[in-house]
């Protein structure tokens, strides 16, 4: 690596938040109760109806 390269990767790095990916949600998530419909165990009625009509995805 040259050492421009370098200097600038360095520098990119450095500064700004940290992290080069996030991942936010896209339904609210606020308390337990969001998490619980969201994932485990609430998640299983949105793969029941998948599998009773996939078509519906």
């Amino acid at each position: 690596m040259d050492a421009n390269l370098r200097k600038a990767a360095l520098e990119y790095h450095e500064f700004g938040r940290p992290g080069k990916i996030s991942v936010t949600p896209t339904k609210q998530l606020t308390n337990q109760r969001d998490l619980a419909l969201a994932y485990s165990p609430g998640v299983a009625a949105a793969c029941e109806e998948i599998v009773a009509d996939p078509a519906n995805v």
